[in-house]
């Protein structure tokens, strides 16, 4: 097995704690585990040694970062990348001051119903390219244009082929010509067994103009009990019940989390659900941003996704999510990239992403940087200088 020494890195963000070094004012709490002079061994797929550069062993080949920046791979745990059409219009309308509404969904629903497979997996696969590029090297993708039997279970089925991080979303809107409650034995009878098979979670939007709490409570318990882990979209709209849901259900994580009474904050503190926050899209949609502040000062665990989607955040960048969420969302830079990697695999349940350790697999970013804090500090720069995923090169150095 070959292995390559990354060495040369000015400042390597870990996410072990470990690594931390007291009154680093980069790394206030030590989250990102900062290690300068450093140097990176990959063998095959994984990390195998982590360190300074002065200690590095020898390697068959040699990279040298030139006193670059290298962070993990961005984690995006919340996708909705499988659709055809445009919505472009109606991000205009909604910048000249019409509100946003889930209706829209329903116009994305006619065009990817109309989409062949082969030209949803092309759409796909353009999306997923235009992230590794920016950094992102694990992602989560949902279904939930589909909206009848066919077309949710061939929508994971094209997701399947770029993650295994794949989510069943047949209870994203009403479809027209049914009811709500027909609608929901659909999903959590047909539908749900044409769609389990490819895929690893369930989700439900639980708002306003969707799913109600109780009809969220039962498609997750059929979820549960066809194999699948629970997901939430909640609080996006409006104050609900959906956080509070995801809290007693004690899901990994529940998402967007933009309308929070304090009872919801207690809550998610107590249950250690996740709440993964989406600055991009209340950038598109202009509604207030969440206070990841209060929840992480209250003790909540925050993640950060793209939410990448036609109609309400149509943006791929997890940089720019992160320099959202410091501008808009009060977010240290530190908290911000531990939010975008480590706490975005812990959203997904997984422990081989979103660090820089032995034994993980070898995810890692070069940035045109001397530190992580350019991608707050320049938004909008494209600082991507390399990516490594899975020990390979597939965006490569300068």
């Amino acid at each position: 097995m070959s292995s390559i020494l990354v060495t040369g890195i000015g400042e390597l963000t870990t996410n072990v704690a470990a690594q931390a070094r007291p009154d680093d004012h980069r790394d206030p709490t030590g989250m990102l585990g900062l290690v300068d002079d450093a140097a990176v061994v990959l063998e095959g797929s994984t990390i195998a040694w982590v360190g300074r550069a002065s200690d590095a062993p020898a390697a068959d080949t040699v990279y040298d970062a030139g006193g670059r920046a290298v962070i993990p791979g961005y984690v995006d745990s919340h996708s909705h990348l499988v659709f055809s059409g445009d919505r472009a219009q109606e991000f205009a309308a909604r910048m000249t001051g019409e509100p946003y509404s889930a209706g829209g969904i329903r116009t994305t629903v006619a065009a990817t119903r109309a989409a062949t497979d082969e030209q949803l997996t092309s759409h796909v696969a353009r999306l997923v390219a235009e992230m590794r590029a920016q950094g992102t090297t694990s992602l989560e993708i949902k279904s939930g244009y589909g909206l009848s039997v066919h077309d949710e279970a061939r929508s994971l089925a094209v997701a399947r082929q770029f993650t295994e991080d794949t989510t069943f979303l047949g209870a994203h809107v009403v479809p027209a010509g049914t009811t709500p409650e027909d609608y929901v034995d659909l999903v959590t009878g047909p539908m749900l067994t044409a769609a389990a098979p490819h895929a690893r979670w369930i989700d439900v939007f639980c708002e306003e103009g969707a799913f109600d709490v109780d009809q969220a409570r039962a498609i997750l318990a059929a979820g549960t009990d066809n194999g699948l882990r629970g997901r939430l979209h909640a609080n996006q709209l409006t104050y609900g019940g959906g956080v509070k849901l995801a809290a007693e259900l004690g899901l990994v994580a529940v998402d967007h989390c933009t309308y929070l009474a304090d009872d919801d904050v207690s809550a998610l503190a107590d249950s250690g659900t996740i709440a993964t926050l989406l600055p991009g899209v209340e950038f598109s949609t202009r509604h207030p941003y969440p206070d990841a502040r209060k929840l992480i000062d209250a003790g909540v665990q925050v993640a950060i996704a793209s939410d990448c989607n036609p109609g309400s955040c149509f943006t791929s960048s997890m940089a720019l999510c992160i320099a959202l969420a410091v501008r808009e969302m009060r977010m240290s830079p530190a908290e911000a990239l531990h939010a975008a990697t480590a706490m975005g695999a812990q959203a997904l349940d997984r422990d081989d992403v979103g660090v820089i350790a032995p034994g993980k697999r070898a995810d890692l970013v070069l940035l045109e940087a001397p530190s992580y804090l350019h991608l707050a500090y320049r938004p909008g720069v494209p600082l991507v200088a390399g990516v490594w995923q899975g020990g390979r090169p597939v965006v490569p150095g300068p």
